[in-house]
């Protein structure tokens, strides 16, 4: 290298020096290696305050198992209670329950692959639109199991007693197991497709436990006949039931003939002057659609259990309370 210059004629001040400065940059070199090698969560312990975890406030879930005389058999349910349920003893909650469509289990409206509802009911309650409540998803199914070839029957028919199962049976349960409101206006009941349909017609033949119905993609004519298509059924619930009653309705833009069911039954409870909201959005018969548009019904919900809150105050919670304690 033509401006290289050779060691052998340094003289010994320079080498020295060069000596010095080659030591402290490889020291230097190993240095910066060494910082850049540590962990990155090591670095952020010793530079930035520790980050603590909201795992302990995230919603869950699960699956709680009854006797079922209408059924003849076990029965299960799922159940989420509200966050500070286990810190606050005295205190009673609004209940909701959620229905599966047909093939459906207790466990549909939480899965990730399925409803994810609590990460739409976490949001709601931090948002201040849903009150804490209790969440239950019943088994719907009937003895015939699930299956794909055909929907859930909610009724009271050869295939047992889903409706009483549901709507009187599990409600009881629930109220001797959980610190529940005792009035029905604290009581929502809601699901998807047969789900929908089933919510809408349970809660109609159990209005002395619910107040508030809601129904995704639903039908309203059952084949089953007119004591369970709520559509005819509803006529017969007495005027007072009726005037307590608030209902929710919406379907897919692609759902047409749950549209046509849907705008025939608002009609009908328009007529009875029933409380009712109908919306339409865009989307089909699909979990996507149901993900989307449960904060849409959970909404209508918080509504109702504020004005009901309002309306009724503190509902003999402390009542509530001493019956759930001797039931336990």
């Amino acid at each position: 290298m033509p401006n290289a210059q050779c060691p052998s004629k340094m003289n010994y001040k320079q080498s020295k020096i060069l000596l010095l400065f080659s030591v402290l940059t490889l020291f230097g070199c190993n240095f910066s290696q060494s910082v850049v090698a540590k962990p990155l969560q090591q670095q952020d312990l010793q530079t930035t305050p520790p980050v603590l975890s909201t795992q302990a406030t995230l919603l869950t879930y699960k699956i709680e198992t009854y006797n079922s005389k209408a059924m003849g058999a076990s029965r299960t349910y799922g159940v989420s209670l509200p966050p500070g349920y286990g810190k606050n003893p005295k205190k009673s909650y609004p209940v909701i329950f959620l229905l599966h469509g047909g093939h459906g289990s207790p466990n549909d409206w939480f899965i990730q692959s399925k409803g994810q509802a609590l990460n739409t009911i976490e949001q709601l309650y931090t948002t201040g639109k849903l009150p804490p409540s209790i969440i239950i998803t019943p088994d719907g199914n009937d003895k015939r199991g699930s299956s794909p070839y055909w929907d859930s029957q909610y009724i009271d028919g050869p295939n047992g007693k889903v409706s009483t199962a549901v709507g009187n049976e599990l409600v009881k349960v629930v109220q001797s197991r959980y610190r529940t409101r005792t009035n029905p206006d604290f009581w929502a009941i809601g699901g998807l497709s047969s789900g929908g349909w089933g919510a809408i017609n349970v809660g109609l033949h159990n209005v002395d436990h619910f107040s508030i119905l809601f129904s995704h993609s639903g039908y309203f004519h059952d084949k089953s006949g007119p004591a369970n298509s709520p559509i005819s059924y509803i006529k017969n619930v007495p005027t007072k039931a009726q005037k307590r009653l608030k209902i929710y309705l919406d379907s897919g833009t692609s759902d047409t003939e749950e549209i046509n069911e849907a705008e025939q039954f608002t009609k009908v409870l328009n007529k009875l002057k029933i409380q009712n909201s109908f919306r339409q959005f865009p989307g089909s018969h699909t979990w996507q659609y149901w993900r989307e548009h449960l904060a849409d019904s959970l909404t209508f919900v918080g509504e109702q259990f504020r004005s009901s809150e309002i309306a009724h105050g503190d509902d003999n919670s402390s009542v509530n309370h001493q019956r759930h304690a001797q039931n336990n």
